[in-house]
């Protein structure tokens, strides 16, 4: 899915009323729309006690869940069904620019935009505003944005804990009481027949590259024969030719080359960056002129172009290493890797159905009024991360390990 609005970002405030996310929810319409698109046939609230409790002691509730999947925000209506209680949420400003239901019901249960290639000061105050003022519990995502793997968690954004801390200072002056962060797991597990549904999603994709489905393979050795068919793909693309060197190295590679060239024309300083922040920086210092009118047609398709290269960088980051190498492989992490590769290479992902996710809700963490160490990673940002770490390590286990004979 690209993240990439040329039109020039304009804030989305929340949808204030209580209607829409009502009826929405009533007639389940959510329900209704993560079974067809997402294949999602069933799901469990675990611990939901704990953010009711926080609820009732009037705290002001920030939601923290990971997030494996485009469908986070509409399967945490479910818990929030059962609370009996409506959220504000916020959500990347791209999503506000698409058709269909999704962003429809984005706007109508509580969700606001944040463009993240500049500050959104508009964004962060109203995301401080709704948790001083404890209008509604507010949900954000830390890691910033989704890359479907599901029991490893990518580093948490500064920003969770620039809102948490104002807002719990704001509180404390205004009419007091608790700014509380409830980290969520989100954990999904695919209860159809793996094997059966690998067998077609390859098979679609050995096609594409002009491939015969291949016999006496094993699945995850296939798997790793088609990721090093399309990383060769993107290597004769942006290198010319395949590379030497195993997966992980080509494709550290392979995101140096593409982002190196960028960096050194627009003077972007990259030294020990990771890869993630790396691709922030060169979005934020190459949208603004794409989306500038006066800016001319050729500067716009090079821009088009570096963009697209950053895009796919980020692309080849979410392959984490050791995914389906460290024991217990399970079936989910397979599902989600030949997702992966459906929708880096086709540009869609095959709906997986059945899926069952389970939201398990830990004990609040306690914001607290003071600002942040300077200097040195802040305590409530590693905490949050530690929390969310264990809930998605006990979670893993939920899905069913892959069959030896796979």
């Amino acid at each position: 899915m690209s993240v990439i609005v040329e039109q020039p970002y304009q804030f989305v405030p929340p949808h204030r009323g209580n209607g829409w996310p009502t009826w929405i929810q009533r007639l389940r319409l959510v329900d209704v729309y993560l079974h067809k698109k997402e294949g999602i046939v069933g799901h469990e609230c675990r611990h939901l006690d704990r953010f009711a409790e926080s609820l009732q002691r009037g705290d002001s509730v920030l939601l923290a869940p990971n997030h494996c999947r485009y469908a986070d925000p509409l399967v945490l209506g479910w818990p929030f069904r059962e609370v009996g209680t409506h959220v504000y949420a916020m959500a990347s400003w791209h999503l506000f620019n698409r058709h269909g239901f999704d962003s429809f019901a984005i706007r109508k249960m509580g969700g606001f935009s944040i463009f993240r290639e500049s500050p959104d000061r508009q964004s962060l105050e109203t995301a401080i505003d709704i948790l001083a003022t404890g209008e509604r519990p507010l949900v954000l995502f830390p890691e910033g944005t989704t890359n479907r793997t599901n029991d490893r968690l990518q580093p948490l954004l500064e920003g969770i804990s620039f809102i948490a801390r104002n807002a719990a200072r704001r509180r404390q002056k205004q009419a007091g009481g608790r700014v509380v962060i409830h980290p969520v797991g989100i954990k999904y597990v695919f209860t159809g027949d793996i094997e059966g549904w690998s067998d077609a999603a390859l098979t679609t994709i050995e096609q594409r590259i002009g491939w015969a489905p291949p016999y006496g393979i094993g699945l995850l050795d296939r798997i790793r024969r088609v990721a090093d068919a399309l990383l060769t793909l993107k290597e004769i693309e942006h290198l010319g030719a395949s590379q030497a060197g195993s997966l992980p190295q080509r494709r550290d590679a392979l995101i140096e080359a593409l982002l190196q060239p960028i960096e050194a024309r627009y003077e972007l300083a990259s030294a020990d960056q990771p890869a993630l922040n790396r691709v922030r920086s060169v979005r934020s210092k190459l949208l603004p002129t794409l989306q500038h009118k006066a800016t001319p047609a050729g500067q716009k398709q090079q821009l088009r172009r570096e963009l697209a290269a950053a895009q796919l960088a980020q692309q080849l980051v979410s392959y984490v290493d050791g995914y389906l190498d460290e024991p217990p492989v399970t079936e989910t992490q397979v599902l989600e890797t030949i997702q992966r590769f459906e929708e880096d290479f086709l540009g869609k992902a095959s709906s997986p159905y059945p899926l069952r996710v389970i939201l398990e809700f830990d004990e609040a963490i306690e914001v607290p009024a003071a600002r942040a160490p300077r200097g040195e990673t802040d305590p409530l940002l590693e905490t949050l991360a530690t929390r969310l770490r264990g809930l998605l390590a006990r979670l893993q286990y939920e899905s069913a390990p892959l069959s030896p004979q796979a």
